[in-house]
Formats: C-alpha cells, structure tokens, sequence
C-alpha cells in the first residue's frame, strides 16, 4: 500500500526491493517482453497507417521516425522510473511522488478515463469485422461476448491476461515479420513474376518529400498517436517476479523492435507502391499483399486486424483496472475498489472498469456521431499530457533517486536531462501544430476542457486535505 504521506514537498520514493504490491505475481518475462513488442501494434499502424502516406508520401518514413523517437525516449524515461519504484500504478505514482497529490491523481483519472473509452472503439471495430464472417450474428451480440470473455479471463487470474497478450503479440508480431520479408523479396525481384523496384516509387510522384516538410509534420499528427499503449507494460511489470528488472528487460527490447516494425513496414510500403495510390481508411498492408499476389489478402489482414483489435481491448482493461486499483490505493479512488481475491486479482477494479467500459460501448453503438465523438475527442490529446507528466516527473526524480537509492538505477534515461526536455520540447510542438491544424483542433481543445476538469477537481482536492490538516 501506499499510505505514506504525499504533501507536495518531497514525498517518500517508496519502492524499495521489499515493498511489494498486494497483486499477485503471476506475469513472466515471456508475458511483459511480448506486451511491450504487441502493445502499440494494432489497427492505427495496419489501418491507419493509409492516412499518414497519403498526406506525406515517401516522407512517412520520417514521421515514423519522429514519432517512435519521441516514444521511445518516453518509454526509457518511464522505464527508469519504473525499475527504480515498481507500482501498479506505474506514471501516476511517479507524478505523485515528484509533484505531489494532484498530478498523480489527474494523470491516473484521465489515463483511466483514456482507456475505457478507447476499449468502446476497440470493441466495436472488432464486432463489425465478426459480423462481417457472420452476418447472422448481430454486432451488439459481438461486443456483448467480447467484454464477457475478457471479462471472465480478467477476473480469473493474471496469467490468463498475460497468456491473451502473450499469443496476440506473437500473431502480431509474425504478421509483420511475415510481411516484410514478402515485401523484401517483392522489393529485390526475388518473388515470381516480380522485378526489382528500384527507388522510382520512392524518387518519382512528386519526390521522396512531394509536400515538403510540412507533409511530413502532418504525417507526425496522423502517426504519433498509433505508439499509445507502450505504458502498459511498465504497469504490468509490477505483478511480475522481479519487477525491476523485468520492465528493464522488456523496454530495451520493445523500443528499438517497435521502431523497426513501424519504420520497416512504412519503407518497404512506400518503395514497393506509389504513395498516391494509397486510399485512406484501407490498409496500405492489404494493398501490398494484393500487388505481390498473395490470395485472399483482405481476409489476411482483417484476420489480423481483429486479433490486434481484441488484443488492444484486452490490454486497456487490464491497464484501467490496475490504474483505478492505483489509485484507491493512494486514497484518489474509492476504498471499496482495494479488494484482492485469494489469487490476487483485484476484481472490483476490473469490474468498475468494464463496467464504464459497457457505457463507452453502448454509446457508440447509439450514438457514434455525437455523444460518443465528444468523448472520443476529449481522450484524444490526453496522451500528450501523460507522456508530458511522465517527462517532468523524470526531471524531478532522477537526482532524488540518485542521492536516495542510487542502486535502484539499473535503466537510465540517455542523455539526461538534456534528452528529457528535447521530448518535452517536442511535445509542445506537437500540441502547437494541434492547434493549428483543422482537423487536430476540435480534438485538442476537447482533451484540454477534459484536462483542465480534472485538474479543477485534483487541485480542489488539494486545498481541501490542506484545510484538513
């Protein structure tokens, strides 16, 4: 538990080798490695993806390239925050711990509130691909067995989470591995009734930039938010045996793979087709399988569209669960959420988190285009303000952690703090081009009425436990 005092001064780092969650420690190395790799593999990049190509060209190679590194310095940051002080609450702890009360509790709600209302677009997106095989089943009736079976699976036990994740990850995974490979060949002529491609798709339609640079910020805005989902990882890694070392181990080898997947799918796409035959809302995966000949590729990819689909869901109410439970933990969330079964599954979390989770459902089945946009919309940029809390809680922590228990840094931030305020920096940018851009702008000024709510609430919190004292 952590019930030590949180004033805004220097609260206690807490963490240390014998203090444990009350969870059980059923995830394996196996289980938190393949979540890293498949947490951010999903409908945004096989989708997706189409989006970006078309307003960047070629140049969505670079976009990748800004948007992953600016994932991967967040990941390395929360990795060294998080083997240093494993919590189930992960980023919300830290920001409690470095700025006091107030961020870990908004950084924890919003995170929260994030996921539960994505879990309603994962859910829904993977019914209409279910009712697509069977017409006959209604799409309601979809949702309704996917939020049962994950459900049940998270009631049950961790290791059943793990064991959903680690299988998804592994279709995922070999989906792109697959993919590439195919596209190399294509790419070399070594494919039959293929010839080498050469660099025309890539030189050719306009250049390898046919927008300029500002092709390439806009393919950023269309991309960096597909690298969502990472976090996860780091709040798993506390019900594992070794919490320390096993989210060390997990962010090395996610980071730098994830950015390979990405940029390698990307480059392999726009060198093989020409990037204005891309369509957005159809994958630029299908288009490729398609052009290399490979049969039936649009049932290929919806196969493993639904899978990432349902493995996103899975892996945001396991997420949401162990936030909530976070924060009743630490006093933000309501005490009755703490209970534990006999295998340490805290299954009043789960069921309040599923249970938002059925609403975000049913109102985007009723209502897509209004109630449930506006939800969607103020979730959208909140992302940024976690990745930008986990970034200032980092500034503050690293010297604390350094004089307080040095031997806790297996995993350092590169560079720091020069690298820290660089991403911080491009955060900025990102929410500037936000606001600058049509499309971004109703997305961003929702999230930031969503931010600025929760924040009223927190710092009202604030005040009133300092009147208290």
């Amino acid at each position: 538990m952590h019930d030590a005092p949180t004033t805004a001064g220097n609260p206690p780092l807490g963490g240390g080798p014998g203090e444990r969650e009350p969870l059980s420690a059923g995830l394996k190395q196996r289980h938190l490695t393949m979540l890293g790799l498949g947490g951010v593999i999903g409908a945004g990049l096989f989708v997706g993806s189409g989006a970006g190509i078309s307003v960047a060209g070629p140049g969505i190679v670079l976009s990748y390239l800004i948007a992953g590194a600016l994932a991967m310095l967040i990941m390395r940051m929360l990795g060294e925050m998080s083997a240093a002080m494993p919590a189930s609450g992960a980023f919300s702890v830290h920001a409690e711990r470095a700025l006091g009360r107030w961020a870990g509790f908004s950084v924890g709600w919003l995170y929260w509130f994030l996921l539960v209302v994505v879990l309603a677009v994962e859910a829904t997106g993977a019914a209409q691909i279910a009712n697509g095989w069977l017409p006959a089943v209604p799409q309601w009736s979809w949702v309704l067995i996917f939020m049962v079976v994950f459900t049940v699976a998270n009631l049950a036990a961790v290791k059943n989470f793990g064991e959903f994740e680690f299988w998804f990850a592994t279709l995922k995974v070999t989906a792109i591995v697959l993919f590439l490979v195919l596209s190399l060949l294509a790419v070399f002529g070594v494919l039959p009734d293929t010839e080498p491609i050469g660099l025309a798709n890539l030189t050719g339609q306009g250049g390898f930039l046919p927008h300029g640079w500002s092709g390439v910020v806009s393919g950023v805005l269309a991309v960096v938010f597909a690298f969502g989902g990472l976090e996860v990882v780091t709040i798993a890694a506390a019900e594992s045996d070794d919490p320390a070392r096993a989210v060390g181990r997990a962010v090395r080898s996610a980071v730098w793979r994830i950015l390979f997947f990405y940029v390698g799918s990307m480059l392999v796409i726009v060198t093989l087709l020409p990037w204005s035959s891309m369509q957005p809302g159809k994958s630029p995966y299908v288009a490729v399988l398609e052009h290399i000949g490979i049969p039936g590729a649009g049932q290929i990819m919806n196969i493993v569209v639904f899978v990432a689909l349902l493995s996103a869901l899975n892996a945001n109410l396991y997420g949401s669960s162990r936030m909530v439970f976070s924060l009743a933990e630490r006093g933000e969330a309501p005490r009755s959420l703490l209970k534990v079964s006999g295998g340490g599954v805290p299954r009043r979390a789960v069921l309040a988190s599923v249970a938002f989770g059925f609403v975000s459902v049913l109102l985007n089945l009723k209502w897509p285009d209004s109630v449930f946009l506006y939800m969607l919309n103020a979730v959208g940029a909140v992302l940024l303000f976690v990745w930008g809390l986990i970034a200032v809680s980092q500034l503050r922590l690293r010297p604390r952690i350094e004089r307080e228990a040095p031997q806790t840094l297996t995993l350092r931030m590169w560079a720091f703090p020069w690298l820290t305020w660089a991403a911080l920096v491009a955060m900025a940018a990102v929410l500037v081009l936000m606001l600058t851009d049509d499309a971004a702008r109703p997305q961003l000024l929702w999230s930031a009425g969503a931010t600025a709510a929760v924040l009223i609430v927190a710092g009202v919190r604030e005040l009133r436990g300092r009147a208290e004292r």
